[in-house]
């Protein structure tokens, strides 16, 4: 190893979705990954339990962290929908020059069941942690499982939109266009 170099979370971040993209993340090791980024595993394993962990940790503050807060932190005037949207809005923030990032590891999870599973349960807590932000706020049930189940599929169709090739728009309005769809839907309008 060389002289100290910052960022070394980012750095082995970096380097396992090189790997991960040459190799393939089955036949990746966590010593591969450490050897890429100029680092030694004990450095990986303080900042990641695992190697799924690259691609699932996040850094603080949390994708969920930001996402609650803003529905918490909403006027208390705010309907359900309309906390949601801000929820949305303070996630986007999260991925801000991050989609070359975001489409990489994106690929990698698409191409491996385990990881899509993985993908799913981070989902599933959101939506709990959502619901329960919402409940906090006075919204009764099922009103507030229905909000934070639409606002995890509002996500994920944004997201996806966002990583999808050629797409150059910034996260915060193709989630703000997707949400808007899903109220034109639910008000018996049609989508467009």
């Amino acid at each position: 190893m060389g002289r100290w170099e910052p960022d070394a979370r980012g750095r082995l971040a970096k380097a396992a979705l090189e790997l991960y993209g040459e190799r393939g993340y089955e036949q990746t090791t966590v010593a591969e990954i450490a050897r890429r980024a100029r680092l030694t595993e004990r450095t990986f394993f303080r900042h990641y339990a695992d190697k799924r962990e690259v691609l699932f940790g996040g850094g603080p503050p949390s994708l969920q962290d930001l996402f609650v807060r803003a529905i918490v932190e909403a006027p208390p005037a705010t309907t359900p929908i309309d906390a949601l949207a801000l929820g949305l809005d303070a996630a986007s923030e999260m991925f801000v020059d991050r989609r070359d990032f975001a489409r990489k590891r994106q690929a990698v999870i698409t191409a491996n069941a385990e990881l899509q599973e993985r993908e799913l349960i981070k989902l599933a807590s959101l939506s709990a942690a959502l619901a329960d932000a919402l409940r906090a706020r006075g919204v009764p049930e099922p009103a507030a499982s229905l909000t934070a189940e639409a606002g995890v599929a509002v996500f994920k169709v944004g997201f996806e939109r966002w990583v999808s090739p050629g797409e150059q728009r910034e996260m915060a309005p193709l989630m703000r266009e997707s949400l808007d769809a899903l109220k034109a839907v639910t008000a018996g309008g049609r989508a467009s």
